[in-house]
């Protein structure tokens, strides 16, 4: 890349860290207890909006894996989520009224809270229906991978999003809240996934899955991309471009082989098609707050007329990640 095009990347990144710092007004702190903040702790960040129903697992399941300290931004939840998460000591809370989408469907809210506390810390940045795995996650906690990444001198650490889904259809066994939902989405597809490397910020571009096989089965590049970079090594002076899918500076991006073969990796499984998504599909279509005016709920609409199955003879009960490395969706690199 010449000298342009590098002061052109510089810019479009002070331009994300100012509109973190204007978006932070739109946000008031609900509860603060960021003084628990160790230098060496792990910090989750995660935006929501009426996500009660799914908090305590999620909670539970970070926590397991050795998040030290958790920030969350609701928007506007009406269900409950705000009031349980102030109970929970580990739980750094603001809320704000704001548009999901002019402020970057989240990102700059996330962004103003990394600068502010996250400056030096290992940060994850989940959504609430997502759950990393790593290899060795049933043995190792995060700060395991986390000690190795920094030995190694790696700053960021990718996952691939992994859609979960029952067998039948969404809405036969209801999801109940604390419960793993695991239990009720243990299947994914093993293949049907196509990469492409983008050229301008290095970064691969995934898509495939259920959703695209069964919402977007005419036009497979609408889908939504697969590809995520959670886990970073936070330095204030850099962004995310497009919620955690790639990022600023650029290197950050580089987190696979030309082939993606030998960089450890982990995978998201993505919670997202229980009896709830539905309800929550219709929601998230009437408030119009989502990328490309809501297209991809839209397809959910649609595809949900037809009560779909997303289970086909092609997919693949989940067992653990050493099942994901054979597949090649994720790899252990060379951490033994």
């Amino acid at each position: 890349m010449g000298l342009i095009g590098a002061y052109r990347l510089r810019l479009r990144r002070r331009s994300l860290h100012l509109r973190a710092w204007v978006k932070r007004r739109e946000m008031t702190n609900v509860v603060n207890r960021t003084g628990a903040i160790r230098g060496d702790s792990i910090i989750l960040l995660c935006t929501l909006r009426n996500e009660r129903i799914r908090l305590p697992y999620f909670l539970r399941y970070y926590r397991d894996l050795g998040v030290n300290h958790f920030l969350f931004v609701d928007n506007g939840s009406e269900d409950g989520s705000a009031e349980y998460l102030q109970q929970q000591p580990d739980v750094s809370l603001w809320s704000t009224p704001g548009s999901y989408r002019k402020s970057r469907f989240g990102m700059d809210w996330i962004t103003a809270l990394q600068r502010k506390y996250c400056h030096g810390h290992w940060t994850l940045v989940v959504d609430p229906d997502e759950f990393l795995v790593y290899p060795f996650c049933e043995t190792r906690p995060l700060r395991a991978l986390t000690d190795w990444l920094d030995t190694s001198g790696i700053r960021s650490f990718s996952a691939m999003i992994l859609d979960m889904y029952p067998k039948g259809p969404m809405d036969a066994q209801p999801y109940r809240e604390g419960q793993d939902p695991f239990e009720i989405a243990q299947w994914f597809d093993s293949a049907n996934y196509s990469v492409k490397r983008n050229p301008g910020n290095g970064n691969l571009w995934i898509q495939g899955g259920p959703r695209a096989r069964v919402f977007f089965p005419e036009d497979p590049i609408k889908a939504p991309a697969l590809n995520k970079i959670p886990l970073v090594k936070w330095n204030r002076a850099y962004a995310y471009v497009s919620s955690t899918h790639m990022l600023m500076p650029r290197g950050l991006n580089l987190v696979y082989d030309e082939w993606g073969g030998e960089k450890a990796s982990g995978c998201l499984l993505h919670a997202k098609f229980l009896d709830t998504f539905a309800a929550k599909a219709e929601e998230e279509l009437k408030r119009g707050q989502h990328y490309a005016d809501s297209a991809e709920y839209r397809a959910y609409r649609d595809g949900l007329k037809a009560q779909p199955d997303l289970w086909c003879k092609w997919s693949e009960k989940y067992i653990n990640w050493r099942q994901l490395e054979i597949l090649g969706l994720m790899s252990k690199g060379n951490w033994a």
